[in-house]
């Protein structure tokens, strides 16, 4: 029984490796909004890129420090000041992936959102997609990962540091399924 456990451990990592390092954004990736979940200046600049194009009318940065001020981002990202004046809401609350899916649900909600792009790096996306579909039922979520070129997803099985990444973030995800089933078994 524990090598069956153990094979179908490996088999779920090796989906999850393969499904981060070939996921890519869709065709058509327009929305009512843009969140993104800090974490890196690249996350950010894709985001504001997003809104820049009319992809979206509003972004939310969800988990932003609290001494850190839409200008510090508008100059860090080089963005349109009134493109921050007028669209670009940060979230100050949320410390986790769960918090950000918080924050992500009472922003849509307040603008009336029925679809988001959600950007985050693509070994995040999963985890990130589960708490939000979690907390956002019935919202279209449109994934745009994004991809670090040092990790070099495309052979992960070759370095051993992106490899440790990716099941650090597998066993995460993998909790946060755990956890999720554990909340909608007790809802029934």
């Amino acid at each position: 029984m524990p090598a069956l456990a153990l094979t179908a451990g490996l088999v779920g990592f090796v989906w999850f490796a393969d499904h981060v390092a070939t996921g890519y954004p869709p065709a058509d990736d327009h929305a009512d909004g843009i969140v993104v979940l800090t974490g890196g200046r690249d996350r950010v600049q894709l985001a504001v890129e997003l809104l820049e194009q009319g992809r979206a009318r509003r972004l939310l940065i969800s988990g932003v420090h609290p001494a850190t001020t839409a200008h510090d981002i508008q100059r860090a990202t080089e963005a349109n000041p009134g493109l921050f004046a007028c669209c670009v809401d940060l979230g100050h609350q949320a410390e986790t992936t769960t918090g950000n899916a918080l924050e992500a649900d009472i922003w849509a909600r307040a603008n009336g959102f029925e679809s988001l792009i959600v950007v985050t790096s693509a070994y995040h996306m999963p985890r990130a997609l589960l708490e939000l579909e979690s907390s956002l039922p019935g919202v279209r979520l449109v994934p745009r990962p994004v991809k670090r070129p040092e990790l070099e997803l495309d052979t992960w099985y070759r370095r051993p540091g992106t490899v440790k990444l990716l099941l650090a973030e597998y066993v995460k995800y993998m909790l946060a399924r755990v956890r999720l089933g554990l909340e909608l078994v007790g809802r029934a």
